[in-house]
């Protein structure tokens, strides 16, 4: 079953959960565009009516102060409100991620690698915040600044916007050119630093070899040239750094020249396009200043929503995985199958294009031991999560009670299974947690109880704080942890015991020590277990492979 949430979705739906925040966005938005027209417009009067030999009006001063304050805030609330919009955006994005997660086919998890998982959950939801907070919206307004910067241009003065409509194209193209190559820098920069930092362990690593092979002269030489290829990335870096801002000014220097000349030309047909008064002059000087730095900002925005719209589509990938079949209500009757409690009918199961088990066969009855012996790779481990419902059969059915061991749900299955495997992996938390795994519908008094019947609790009580005692490395031996990981296996008291060699890597005494535990807690319950150790076998043998 594949999931249809999509990016867009997740954006669209907290946009409809932030409708003030994103109401607050557009006007903030708006705000800033038209607040930054009027000071130049409101100055430019002022200096009409000054020339004039006219007072000008306080109103109309203390108007072009307050606009530009005004202006101020406007940019900060439209930036600090895409802040936040964009961590409602990252947490909503994160958290479906970690839905679809928990909801996946064990096929599908282990098609991906961990790197490239955790990288969807970081590296990409940051880009798609980018999208927001420096990306769409900021170009966006951006635009519109662009836009409306260039009609009143072309209302006060003709001929300018003509000379802008004409450069500002070549200066697009300079400064997504600088960008591309500074961009291009940075990343040389960041590789040629991974080497250098790599070098250095890798030399403290092989230092003996180094010593006996002589090679003292090569690896310096080698690192020296990593640092030579950053510095060479860093100088490219600064010097498209360095002759940007210089372009932009002279361009802006070239621009305002021109036009200033042309508007005192005297020629009647030059003054019909660049004619205009003092204050116009002043108007459109602030206007030309304000147009360079939007242009300068589209060149990253785009940037931005390039690495964006990746990151959106290695999401969508992920989202689009399949899922566990949604079992929730559904109401698939049990069979009357007697005393059989488990069985796996003509089941053929692989992992991609080998099949491992083929056309495979057995039952299990309550309250038997059984045993799963076979080669390394035979499919004895993938038994027990065919058993847990991890995986779907290609072939055949896996029955748990009469029902398909898939259609069981998850808080059904602790109280089904005990699964004990080779290694214990412990949780965050408490000797307690480490057994109930934070399950509510397991109280302190079964978590002890699973304890003593795994010969644990005298262990236990004796640390510092008991049960309570945070769970670190080095707080059991080899063997108490396979204790330990019994009586998680058995506090919630499951009807069925699987066990995955428990015993490969103990000594003699340790693991005397986990069979009698073992006994103890197989006493009415029915037992599973994978054993290469011949003397281990107890019950019926099923040969796997």
């Amino acid at each position: 079953m594949k999931n249809r949430k999509s990016v867009s979705n997740v954006i669209w739906q907290t946009i409809r959960k932030k409708s003030f925040l994103s109401a607050g966005i557009v006007l903030a938005v708006a705000a800033s565009v038209v607040t930054a027209l009027l000071p130049p417009l409101i100055l430019g009067k002022v200096i009409d009516t000054i020339t004039a030999g006219k007072e000008a009006a306080f109103l109309l001063i203390f108007s072009y102060f307050g606009l530009t304050a005004l202006t101020g805030f406007s940019e900060s609330l439209r930036e600090g409100l895409l802040t936040v919009f964009g961590q409602k955006i990252t947490h909503a994005l994160r958290s479906s991620l970690m839905d679809k997660y928990t909801r996946l086919t064990a096929d599908s998890l282990t098609g991906q690698e961990p790197g490239t998982v955790v990288s969807r959950f970081v590296g990409d939801v940051d880009t798609v915040e980018n999208l927001f907070t420096s990306g769409i919206i900021s170009m966006f307004a951006d635009a519109c600044k662009i836009i409306s910067i260039l009609v009143v241009i072309w209302v006060k003065n003709r001929g300018l916007a003509i000379v802008l409509a004409v450069i500002l194209p070549f200066l697009f193209w300079f400064t997504r050119r600088v960008q591309k190559n500074m961009l291009a820098a940075q990343v040389e920069n960041r590789r040629a630093v991974g080497r250098a930092s790599g070098c250095v362990p890798e030399t403290l690593h092989n230092i003996r070899t180094i010593h006996c092979l002589q090679k003292e002269k090569y690896m310096t030489e080698r690192y020296d040239r990593y640092i030579g290829e950053s510095y060479r990335a860093v100088e490219q870096s600064n010097f498209y750094d360095a002759i940007y801002s210089p372009v932009i000014l002279i361009l802006n220097a070239v621009v305002v020249a021109v036009v200033m000349l042309l508007s005192a030309s005297g020629n009647a047909r030059v003054l019909t396009l660049f004619g205009m008064s003092a204050g116009t002059a002043v108007a459109v000087i602030n206007y030309i200043s304000q147009i360079f730095g939007p242009v300068e900002s589209l060149g990253m925005e785009i940037q931005t929503i390039q690495s964006a719209i990746a990151g959106v589509h290695r999401i969508n990938e992920f989202l689009g995985l399949e899922e566990k079949e949604d079992v929730t209500g559904q109401q698939e009757r049990q069979q009357d199958v007697g005393e059989i409690i488990a069985e796996f009918n003509h089941v053929t199961f692989g992992y991609r294009e080998q099949d491992i088990l083929q056309d495979f066969s057995f039952q299990i009855r309550k309250g038997e031991q059984v045993t799963l012996a076979g080669r390394t790779g035979a499919g004895k481990s993938t038994i027990f999560k065919l058993f847990l419902g991890l995986y779907e059969p290609k072939k055949g059915s896996v029955l748990i009670q009469g029902r398909r061991a898939g259609v069981v749900e998850e808080k059904e299955r602790r109280k089904l299974f005990g699964y004990v495997e080779q290694t214990f992996h412990r949780v965050p938390g408490t000797v307690r947690d480490q057994i109930t795994l934070f399950d509510p519908a397991i109280s302190p008094e079964m978590a002890e109880e699973a304890a003593r019947l795994a010969g644990l609790h005298e262990t236990i009580m004796a640390l510092e704080k008991g049960y309570d005692t945070p769970c670190t490395d080095g707080i059991f031996s080899e063997g108490q942890w396979q204790l330990l990981s019994i009586a998680r296996a058995v506090a919630a008291q499951p009807k069925i015991l699987l066990l995955d060699e428990i015993t490969a890597n103990l000594d003699a005494q340790t693991e005397k020590e986990v069979l009698q535990a073992l006994q103890r807690a197989a006493d009415g319950r029915t037992v599973i277990s994978i054993s290469h150790r011949v003397n281990a076998r107890t019950g019926r043998v099923i040969t796997v492979g």
